[in-house]
């Protein structure tokens, strides 16, 4: 946490779940905001929760759920990711603790929603962009759809969503000076994710064919091509001005400047890309591209993306802590500093309480934990 971080004066009170919660949690914490995240006891650490320090709490327990209730009353957020009714057999239901914090922003992270049908069913990324047409239109023309891992549901749809709806509670306790409760939902969020599909769509601009429209493999200016060391480039020339410059990059006839708009000729220039781009390797067009608008990039892998120039220049991603090989993406220009330990984290946060005798419990019979 710093002070001078754009979260740098928020707490949040996190309970450890996977996927697009945790997502949530790195990123309020990547911003300055003092994150302490409760984990089931023997849980271990999920993925996504390395920068933040994390205490085991068994919420079944009276003991434990008195001080999850405890430190949700000291917190400006309070972030969730269980099944509908979990939190309220814990007896920490949005209604019980903003009765005694009204400023808490509670925010439920789920793949359904908290209403509907579906809400109490299980289901991940892949299920949830399937229900919204999304993971309809990963695919090309006849083939099979593809799942983007779980990038668009998991982290498009759910946890960047989520943040946002949580920057916007904030901003809007700022003026009311009252908490809310927010239900995210992954299928809420792909589908606005979408938004632009379906206008188009109304618009008679987009067809439900996947891989005809010009922005799933169906133009052959913005696709993927092999190359001839069998990887692969991304050319995304849509525009004309574009295109001109691809054309000579590829050595493609001039007349399809003029001839590339009609859908009826595309599978010709999809045949003579093909053709060019297996001329070289995939590293070879990225040099002979540099310095021009022609929209040909390389596909790299995660690895590969670490050491290109531009993503270097961007500081996008930092080591991986301890001292393991690879990286970690962090938001560039705020780093969320030292990760306290859980015992300080605790400490600081439940600062206040005492048992009879006076003395306050140690975080230890909490199963707090270092990293």
């Amino acid at each position: 946490m710093r002070a001078d971080a754009p979260l740098g004066d928020v707490r949040v009170l996190e309970f450890l779940g996977l996927g697009p919660a945790p997502f949530a949690g790195m990123m309020l914490a990547d911003l300055g905001a003092d994150v302490l995240a409760i984990a089931r006891p023997g849980a271990g650490r999920p993925a996504l929760a390395e920068n933040r320090p994390v205490i085991e709490v068994d919420l079944k327990t009276d003991e434990g759920a008195g001080l999850a209730a405890r430190l949700a009353a000291r917190a400006d957020v309070l972030v969730e990711g269980f099944r509908p009714g979990v939190m309220e057999r814990a007896g920490l239901a949005p209604s019980v603790l903003r009765k005694q914090n009204p400023r808490l922003i509670y925010a439920r992270m789920t793949g359904w929603g908290q209403t509907g049908p579906f809400a109490p069913r299980a289901g991940h990324d892949i299920n949830y962009i399937g229900l919204t047409g999304a993971l309809h239109h990963a695919a090309r023309r006849g083939g099979v759809p593809t799942p983007p891992a779980n990038l668009l549901g998991d982290f498009g749809g759910g946890g960047m969503y989520l943040v946002a709806s949580i920057l916007a509670a904030l901003h809007q306790r700022g003026r009311t000076g009252r908490g809310q409760v927010i239900d995210a939902a992954i299928v809420d969020g792909t589908t606005y994710l979408t938004a632009m599909l379906h206008e188009y769509r109304s618009r008679g601009r987009w067809s439900d064919t996947a891989g005809t429209n010009r922005l799933d493999t169906g133009a052959p200016f913005y696709d993927v091509y092999e190359c001839a060391d069998g990887k692969h480039v991304a050319i995304g020339a849509l525009e004309d001005p574009f295109f001109a410059a691809l054309v000579p990059l590829l050595g493609l006839d001039p007349r399809w400047t003029e001839r590339r708009a009609d859908p009826a000729e595309w599978p010709a220039l999809r045949r003579e890309i093909e053709q060019a781009v297996r001329g070289r390797t995939r590293d070879e067009w990225a040099a002979a591209a540099e310095g021009t608008d022609a929209c040909l990039t390389p596909v790299l892998s995660l690895a590969e993306a670490a050491e290109h120039p531009q993503m270097r220049a961007r500081d996008v991603l930092v080591p991986a802590p301890d001292g393991r090989p690879g990286w970690r993406p962090a938001l560039p220009g705020w780093r969320s500093g030292r990760c306290r330990s859980p015992g300080e984290a605790l400490a600081r946060w439940d600062y206040a309480e005492q048992d009879e005798d006076g003395h306050r419990p140690q975080p230890q019979t909490m199963g707090a934990r270092d990293q």
